[in-house]
């Protein structure tokens, strides 16, 4: 689950981080109060879960209540198209009017989960500003990194040993160590996926800002971080999975291909959509339906895949553990029958009392286009896309 900019600033700010002064606006009339009561030299920032938000006219530097005024009304209601939102973009409901601040330097700074390492790291590199992602391929020497051991903590030795290898020695040192320190804090305490300052700013009167922050959080921890699960901005998510998620179905996706999926299983998922790739087809989504021993569960998955106007055709790929096969055949049948799923639908069953979910299938009085293995699934799917399109 992800933040706005002004969301993941007040959740930093109260764990110690320094931010620059600033507040939300949603019409020009507030942006200009805003403004004044900064002193007027702003700079307005569209709200969206984006970066690159600045080259697509999203941030603007302004002067006065007035200017402020008509800056925000052009962000407003814009949809703000960068390389991380595809074509369609995201709407912009709020910007964030912020002090302009006179920046000296820029550092990045953030702490991520470090899968190889089974243990968060933070990451810091002198070489800040918007494009840390070209410094990181091209000269990752710049890039360094400190774990976070869970037995010990993070400790301020290492946090100095990161504002020594991005310069901020001398009487930055202290407070870059609290800075860093901080930013740890906030991640662990509201199981954050990543947490991002970029930039850092070093201002020109020797000061520490949080310039621009991003903050993410485990969907699997949200159960227990409430009051941040109370600040989810729907209008910033896609509208079948808002859908997916209401019916239960955390683990859904939507992608730009014409082969919709039901799958149980994020690594069985993943291969299914390899072998439609390899067979010349692309996947409309991700579901991993998981153990869907509820007929009602997988007939709300077979409903969202089948109002997906781009779904030419339906793969549903089943390899019970867990799961049952007779409950997904179950669901698909009666998915079928009410008109759920008009697509032409290629399954396969395997696996735990798959001889029931044959034999429910076999009675059905619905059109399916049956595989037995793998490989003949997508091939199968692949054409029958091929051939309603």
């Amino acid at each position: 689950m992800k933040l706005h900019e002004h969301q993941a600033k007040e959740l930093l700010s109260s764990h110690g981080v320094p931010v620059p002064r600033g507040s939300v606006a949603r019409s020009p009339e507030e942006a200009a109060k805003a403004a004044e009561a900064l002193g007027g030299a702003v700079v307005i920032k569209a709200q969206a879960h984006t970066g690159a938000r600045g080259k697509a006219g999203g941030i603007k530097l302004v002067e006065g209540a007035q200017a402020a005024a008509e800056a925000a009304e052009q962000i407003l209601g814009m949809q703000l198209v960068t390389g991380q939102t595809g074509p369609a973009g995201l709407p912009v409901g709020a910007v964030l009017v912020e002090e302009q601040i006179a920046i000296d330097r820029e550092i990045y700074l953030s702490v991520i989960i470090d899968n190889s390492a089974a243990m968060p790291v933070v990451i810091a590199s002198a070489a800040g500003g918007m494009d840390i992602e070209e410094v990181a391929a091209k000269t990752p020497d710049q890039i360094h990194r400190q774990r976070v051991d869970p037995t010990c903590g993070f400790q301020p030795f290492q946090a100095r040993a990161l504002c020594l290898a991005t310069g901020l020695g001398g009487d930055l040192l202290r407070p870059g160590t609290d800075m860093i320190m901080a930013l740890v804090r906030a991640f662990e305490a509201t199981d954050a996926s990543i947490a991002e300052i970029n930039p850092l700013a070093v201002t020109a009167d020797g000061k520490l800002l949080a310039g621009d922050a991003k903050f993410s959080i485990d969907d699997n921890a949200t159960f227990r971080q409430s009051e941040v699960v109370s600040l989810r901005d729907r209008s910033q998510e896609p509208d079948r999975e808002l859908q997916a998620h209401d019916a239960g179905i955390d683990n859904y996706v939507k992608l730009d291909g014409n082969i919709g999926c039901l799958v149980n299983g994020a690594g069985l998922a993943m291969a299914t959509m390899d072998a439609i790739k390899f067979e010349g087809g692309e996947p409309a989504n991700f579901l991993d339906i998981g153990t869907a021993n509820k007929q009602e569960a997988v007939v709300a998955a077979l409903e969202i895949i089948g109002e997906d106007p781009d779904v030419s055709a339906v793969l549903i790929n089943i390899f019970g553990g867990l799961a049952r096969t007779d409950v997904i055949a179950a669901g698909l049948v009666e998915a079928k029958e009410k008109g759920l799923l008009p697509q032409p639908t290629v399954v396969r069953l395997a696996g735990t009392n798959v001889e029931k979910g044959t034999d429910l299938l076999d009675a059905a009085a619905v059109e399916l286009i049956r595989a037995d293995g793998f490989a003949e699934a997508a091939r199968k799917a692949v054409a029958a896309a091929a051939e309603a399109a």
